[in-house]
């Protein structure tokens, strides 16, 4: 018995899964740099990707790869469905068994902020590892760049980058006026009080400080998160003390300043800034920008009214 002929919709139906096929294999693999130089090439998105830094949680989840996140390190508190995400360890070790059993078919990483040796591990195993860094406000909207590339949510990435870009943009030009005019006020920033730590000039929170008219005191210093003594904050002269990282919150932070042992020190203007606004290197720290530019203009104005 002869077979029948195929019908026309069944031909129409063949024609589309031979194009898209042909589209696939003719398709680009994925190519992303990182912070090492290394280029991370997938030859399909990522589906499976598991964040080992909290703020590498909030880069996929505003990049619009939210729900591609399949395990998270701790601390990642936001957004709120991160929370409910399984964690595989924290920046001072990490479970790679876990993350094995995940089958991920991509780890973004922190070069600062995680374990040389456990990314090393992690490719030797045959992951994929994207290692990011980010000194400067102009590099978060590259991180949602190209952790969206590498999801296949380009356009939501772009979205993203470029709300985060107009929005440093307009309080850049609301303080650069200030900035021009007046001496650059010189600022302390502790990120946390024992052992006493604060940033350097190639901190992403020192470009923050530029941003808003001030000069990081300890810029100079080779290390990314130098220890500091009290001696030395006093040799160098802020006029403005920022900070969050002390345990207790605000309300910690300012009295503590206010009873330093010291006239000159208790008289540095302690302000506090809120820690995940500001030491997160995500979208958010936009919020500790403005916390930033708002101690400064305080401290400025109250200086105009002497």
């Amino acid at each position: 018995m002869p077979h029948a002929l195929p019908t026309l919709s069944t031909l129409r139906v063949l024609g589309v899964l031979l194009a898209a096929g042909a589209a696939n294999a003719h398709a680009a693999p994925i190519a992303v740099p990182d912070a090492r130089g290394i280029t991370i090439q997938l030859a399909v998105p990522a589906s499976r990707i598991i964040a080992i830094a909290p703020h590498l949680t909030e880069i996929a989840f505003a990049a619009g790869a939210g729900d591609r996140v399949i395990a998270v390190s701790a601390y990642s508190d936001y957004p709120p469905a991160a929370r409910r995400l399984p964690q595989v360890g924290d920046g001072a070790r990490i479970d790679i068994e876990r993350i094995l059993t995940l089958k991920p078919d991509l780890v973004l990483a922190w070069k600062s902020g995680n374990q040389a040796s456990d990314v090393s591990r992690l490719e030797r195993l045959g992951i994929r590892v994207w290692v990011s860094e980010s000194s400067r406000l102009a590099d978060i909207p590259a991180l949602l760049r190209h952790v969206a590339v590498l999801a296949g949510v380009p356009a939501s990435g772009a979205r993203a980058a470029g709300a985060f870009e107009s929005e440093i943009a307009r309080l850049r030009g609301r303080y650069r006026a200030r900035a021009a005019t007046e001496a650059q006020q010189r600022v302390f920033y502790e990120i946390w009080h024992q052992p006493l730590l604060t940033v350097n000039g190639e901190h992403i929170i020192s470009d923050a400080i530029a941003l808003c008219g001030g000069i990081n005191v300890f810029a100079g210093l080779p290390v990314l998160t130098p220890s500091v003594t009290l001696e030395a904050v006093l040799a160098a002269r802020p006029e403005l003390v920022l900070g969050g990282g002390s345990a207790g919150g605000e309300a910690a932070f300012v009295q503590r300043w206010r009873r330093m042992p010291l006239a000159a020190l208790r008289a540095m203007s302690p302000r506090h800034i809120a820690p995940d606004s500001i030491q997160r290197q995500s979208p958010r720290i936009v919020d500790g920008v403005r916390a930033i530019c708002a101690s400064l203009e305080s401290r400025r104005n109250e200086r105009h009214r002497r």
